[in-house]
């Protein structure tokens, strides 16, 4: 599984933050590390620390926040994902059928009118 941002991906100033080129081992113990960490011991969870993650041009931690506010950085290299129990909650569920079957597909894992967006694709490939 890597990590990697991608500024104004369509030309209109949107961002994304991407988890991609993973399988559906990844995609479980992913899930799996996601639940553990922030929505049982309530704890931010820092990709960086994640060993099956490789980072390619960012670092992404996962926080519990009290209004989902999704992806915001200063810097463009730290990303913190601020979201609501609930919110990580709902992540889980986009997360599971990519837990079920290997997938082509792609999920965005919050629908939060912000800037950039979270980005879940096992068969994407890195951006030259």
């Amino acid at each position: 599984m890597e990590l990697d941002y991608i500024e104004n991906i369509n030309g209109l100033g949107e961002n994304v933050v991407r988890l991609y080129n993973f399988n559906k081992a990844e995609a479980i113990q992913f899930r799996a590390v996601l639940q553990n960490t922030v929505i049982d011991k309530k704890q931010k969870l820092d990709l960086s620390e994640v060993d099956f993650i490789t980072p390619r041009n960012c670092n992404l931690i996962f926080g519990l926040f009290k209004s989902d506010e999704g992806i915001i950085t200063k810097d463009n290299e730290t990303f913190f994902c601020v979201l609501t129990l609930s919110g990580f909650k709902n992540m889980l569920k986009l997360l599971e059928p990519f837990c079920k079957k290997e997938s082509r597909s792609f999920q965005y894992l919050y629908d939060i009118d912000n800037p950039t967006d979270l980005l879940f694709s096992p068969s994407a490939s890195a951006v030259a």
